[in-house]
């Protein structure tokens, strides 16, 4: 059974995957870890998306408000043991309709190049590489991807 819950950055389930994350990432970006651990803080401000399979947190994500038109999605993971069941395309799904339902208009996020299954993700996704922005710009290790959201459904009618 999958349910896909809305939270905050606040829940414990969350925070014990982000620290499963921030442990793949250590071993991934070796020296470059503490440049983006800098930006990948959890903090209030993130609505966060937990994917539940059997009742065990297995996936999740976030975002944040980047500008008043744009979100940027942040903490994307898939524990290992859930990973190529489609769950992360789930929780980003989640993200972008909660986003879209919140009148953002465009969704951009950062990987690293050490990271190709997530560069597939997204690609997947219909995200498509842009220039590196904000702290990203001039990184040789990231790769920067933007969506334009589509705008959400009103059932009121």
């Amino acid at each position: 059974m999958i349910q896909i819950i809305r939270t905050a950055a606040d829940n414990n389930d969350f925070t014990t995957l982000v620290q499963q994350l921030d442990a793949d990432l250590q071993s991934r970006d070796g020296a470059d870890h503490s440049f983006y651990a800098t930006f990948n803080k959890v903090d209030n401000s993130l609505h966060v998306v937990l994917l539940y399979a059997n009742d065990q947190p297995v996936a999740c994500g976030a975002f944040k408000q980047l500008s008043s038109n744009t979100v940027e999605i942040k903490r994307m993971f898939t524990h290992p043991d859930a990973r190529g069941k489609g769950f992360a395309s789930q929780v980003l799904k989640e993200l972008e309709i909660w986003a879209s339902e919140l009148c953002y208009q465009t969704s951009v996020l950062e990987t690293g190049k050490r990271q190709p299954e997530a560069i597939q993700l997204y690609e997947k996704n219909a995200y498509g590489i842009i220039p590196n922005y904000g702290q990203y710009a001039g990184i040789d290790n990231s790769v920067c991807f933007e969506k334009k959201l589509s705008p959400a459904k009103n059932f009121s009618s």
